[in-house]
């Protein structure tokens, strides 16, 4: 049964991509089929090894036997394998189910669903992976189909040029990986995760010399990893494909932000704790990151105006607060908010995939206004969706988030308490344009023509089914998994990652002064009342202040996303050409190699011909 959960998406995806012209729409109810089956199996499964918890390996089929190394195909299933399946599948059932009435009069629906099902066949195949190179199939796989689907209407420049800069990014992250797992085996000379995880403590000490340096095994190898994490998951430096990938079809960003690609660097993080926990240098560098990535991404959403965007640079934030949990060494903390997240955030773009779906493709806020009596279910979505996104009280956000803040207040570390700062300042920035997009959207006076606001509509059944699923399960999730997930002496995680004793402060926070308690909420309230002075009480005046010169230089800056685009445009990219070109290309390639090779050839035969006594019977022609 277990090995199921990899067939039935694959099968979904062989059999609408041989038959899909024959299928017609039929091809929605096979591909949607396959993937509701495999999340029954998955939850299945998770509930008869609940009690158990269990760790059980699946060997499918021997892969690579080479001298000593010996690489199976096989299944690593425990409670967390088993968690991650049913969140990946749930979330892909109900983009399935959603792309079939948002993409109905695409010509190419057919492709568009096999891609779907090819995503989550390859995130399966990572999260249930028993070695690191079987996971680095998945690795690889989740960006070659966020590549194709990106790039799904390939008839667009824009989309074009999204696909090859996510994958571009992903690829010099996936470099860093190839360098982890090329030290991993030169290290333990396996990549299977039980094996390298049992004997990680016997070579702690050891070093790996490079040139004239020798530096921790351990501490490159987590380094590695986490530079390759970074890439998938978006963090600060990486970041810059995330918001270009809205070029894609709206249920595709909710598939890629909610539960696959974004999600697999803090997989790889929560699974290999193990060596982790034996780099605390790496460990403080994790989740400094982080809390920058948490703030810039929640900064740059500040005054952007594609809703979609606006959504995409939560998520980076919201990747930020996972980077930072597992940086303290609450993993846990870390699972618990990718779980949560994964259902309010697919509510958010499903949502606003609604709403472009029913303002005919305009995706400009600015251009939206008083959508609320038109779009009513819709408004509601969005509107719990954003609440969790802040962390409102009872809502899942706010069970995961307060959780993350509140460990990294109890920390003793100078770097807990930085992140903690950057952390709390972030919720602010995100109640801010949380608050301004539903202000902008459905509160706010119509900003656009009469027929555009009269003709707009809900949509039909196929989409309020999942917003509806999604939006009870963002309720409710937080508050019926706080135990099972992070409650104080659970057991559910068993042997999945690692604790360690010395610094598991859990309890800690059950000892926080209820003032400090206060403060995220606080937060919140802040960022929603500048969010209302600026675009309700106060907005003849926002329009003034944003022409003076030090508003419009903060505006732009924001706007322009830190110029970090520029920067690796201008900066690194043209220096790297500019040096490529002036050294390998032409001091290499044009000279050295030229030199001793095919010109000197060139020269050598010519002197032989020309020194030969009957010249005219090679022909005037062969010399010139």
């Amino acid at each position: 049964m277990l090995s199921l959960i990899l067939w039935l998406p694959l099968i979904g995806f062989l059999g609408g991509s041989f038959c899909g012209r024959h299928m017609g729409r039929g091809i929605v109810f096979f591909t949607t089929f396959h993937i509701f089956i495999t999340f029954c199996i998955g939850f299945f499964l998770l509930c008869v090894n609940f009690s158990q918890n269990k760790i059980c390996t699946l060997i499918i089929s021997p892969w690579i036997i080479c001298d000593a190394l010996e690489v199976n195909w096989e299944l690593y299933c425990d409670n967390l394998t088993l968690s991650m399946v049913c969140v990946v599948t749930s979330v892909s059932t109900l983009v399935h189910l959603y792309a079939s009435e948002y993409m109905e009069n695409d010509p190419h629906l057919q492709r568009f669903m096999c891609y779907l099902s090819l995503f989550t066949f390859f995130m399966l195949i990572l999260v249930t992976a028993g070695n690191f190179l079987q996971m680095f199939v998945g690795w690889e796989g989740v960006g070659l189909s966020s590549y194709l689907l990106i790039n799904f209407w390939h008839t667009r420049i824009q989309a074009n040029k999204a696909a090859i800069k996510a994958m571009l990014f992903n690829r010099v992250a996936d470099m860093f990986m190839l360098l982890g797992l090329f030290s991993i085996y030169l290290l333990f000379e396996t990549f299977d995760y039980q094996v390298i995880f049992a004997i990680a403590p016997l070579v702690k000490n050891l070093t790996i010399t490079i040139g004239l340096y020798n530096a921790s095994a351990l501490d490159l190898i987590c380094l590695f990893l986490f530079l390759g994490a970074m890439g998938k998951s978006a963090q600060f430096g990486f970041h810059n494909w995330l918001p270009d990938a809205m070029e894609g079809p709206t249920p595709v960003s909710a598939l890629i932000h909610a539960a696959t690609m974004v999600t697999a660097g803090i997989f790889l993080l929560i699974r290999c704790s193990y060596l982790f926990e034996m780099s605390p240098s790496v460990l403080q560098f994790v989740a400094i990151i982080g809390s920058i990535t948490a703030l810039f991404g929640a900064y740059t959403g500040l005054f952007s105006h594609d809703i979609k965007k606006v959504i995409a640079f939560s998520t980076c934030s919201q990747l930020g607060y996972m980077m930072l949990a597992c940086g303290l060494e609450r993993y846990n903390a870390a699972f618990f908010h990718l779980v949560t997240h994964a259902f309010f955030k697919a509510l958010l773009f499903l949502a606003a995939g609604a709403i472009i779906h029913a303002a005919f493709d305009e995706q400009d806020v600015r251009k939206y206004g008083s959508f609320r009596r038109y779009l009513p279910l819709t408004y509601t979505c969005f509107l719990i969706g954003s609440l969790n996104l802040m962390g409102i009280p009872f809502l899942s956000g706010f069970y995961t988030k307060d959780l993350i803040l509140e460990l990294a207040f109890t920390g003793i570390t100078p770097a807990s308490i930085f992140c903690y700062g950057l952390g709390v300042h972030s919720v602010i920035v995100t109640s801010a344009y949380s608050t301004r997009i539903l202000i902008l959207t459905f509160l706010a006076k119509p900003n656009n023509n009469r027929y555009f606001v009269n003709s707009t509509h809900e949509s039909s059944f196929n989409i309020k089914i999942p917003l509806i699923i999604l939006a009870f399960v963002s309720i409710t999730a937080g508050y019926f998994l706080t135990d099972i997930f992070s409650g104080l002496g659970s057991f559910f995680y068993g042997n999945s990652f690692f604790f360690n004793i010395n610094n598991y402060n859990v309890s800690d926070i059950e000892f926080i002064d209820p003032i400090y308690k206060l403060i995220p909420l606080l937060a919140v309230c802040k960022g929603m009342i500048f969010s209302i002075c600026l675009y309700v009480r106060n907005k003849e005046q926002f329009f003034e202040r944003k022409q003076s010169i030090f508003f419009k230089s903060i505006y732009s800056f924001l706007l322009k996303k830190w110029y970090t685009d520029r920067l690796v445009n201008e900066v690194l990219s043209t220096s790297i050409l500019v040096f490529a070109k002036k050294y390998p290309y032409n001091q290499l390639d044009r000279g050295l190699l030229e030199i001793f090779g095919p010109t000197a050839i060139a020269r050598g035969t010519n002197n032989v011909l020309y020194s030969s006594t009957d010249v005219t019977k090679f022909g005037s022609k062969f010399f010139y």
